[in-house]
């Protein structure tokens, strides 16, 4: 639980959830559809939590132009992953996060221009491979640090949007017996450690400067993703 407690603390710090550390940790533990039941569920919690400390912030355009489109194609990618193969797609993904990443460092002053067509190729990207893979946050995090925005508006809007996807995604898992009635005890975990890891990271939050909190984004993300290439090389090997 202290590992979960330290990915929501870095997933509220960088705005876009736990799932990219919480994913990996988890898998240690329970097989890869159990932990994407278990994931969805816990970012349900953490995403309540981001929202009621975080609250001032949504920008609900940015909700409903990234989100909807989130939603549906979250439901779309939950239905598919007994049919297409995981691994390769995880490696694709976390190569192309890196790359984009790396890219946006250099051009970190040249933000991306908020127009629909960038909102809702983000919501579906990001949707379709939270679904999918158990975690799209990364996806919705470059896209919101591509247009520079401040970070409690960031946390906030990015929440609201996870809330939808998550909630989506964890009936379709359900229902596909992703989450077993011999983990409900976990509920209560998760449930305390995304109040305690939201409440932390939110302190830490008023404490960095814009500019840190935007590097921050993007080294976690590549990070993470070096972190997924290297396990699935090793795997492979």
């Amino acid at each position: 639980m202290l590992l979960a407690l330290l990915a929501e603390i870095i997933g509220t710090v960088s705005g876009f959830g736990s799932s990219i550390l919480f994913v990996p940790i988890a898998s240690l533990f329970f097989g890869f559809k159990t932990v994407l039941g278990i994931t969805a569920i816990f970012h349900v919690f953490s995403n309540l939590s981001k929202i009621a400390l975080f609250r001032e912030g949504i920008k609900k355009d940015i909700v409903i132009k990234l989100g909807i489109p989130a939603v549906v194609f979250v439901i779309i990618g939950a239905l598919l992953t007994n049919y297409i193969p995981i691994a390769q797609m995880e490696f694709i993904m976390n190569i192309m996060l890196v790359v984009l990443s790396i890219f946006l460092l250099f051009y970190f002053n040249k933000p991306l221009q908020q127009t629909n067509k960038n909102l809702y190729l983000g919501g579906i990207i990001s949707g379709f491979l939270a679904g999918l893979l158990g975690t799209g946050g990364a996806i919705r995090g470059i896209t919101l640090t591509a247009f520079q925005l401040p970070k409690n508006i960031f946390v906030a809007t990015s929440a609201v949007i996870d809330l939808g996807v998550d909630s989506s995604r964890a009936i379709v898992y359900i229902a596909q017996g992703y989450f077993d009635t011999a983990n409900l005890y976990l509920i209560p975990f998760l449930v305390v450690t995304s109040l305690v890891g939201s409440f932390i990271g939110k302190i830490i939050l008023k404490h960095t400067s814009e500019k840190v909190f935007r590097y921050l984004v993007l080294a976690i993300i590549i990070a993470s993703a070096a972190y997924q290439i290297m396990q699935y090389i090793k795997a492979a090997n």
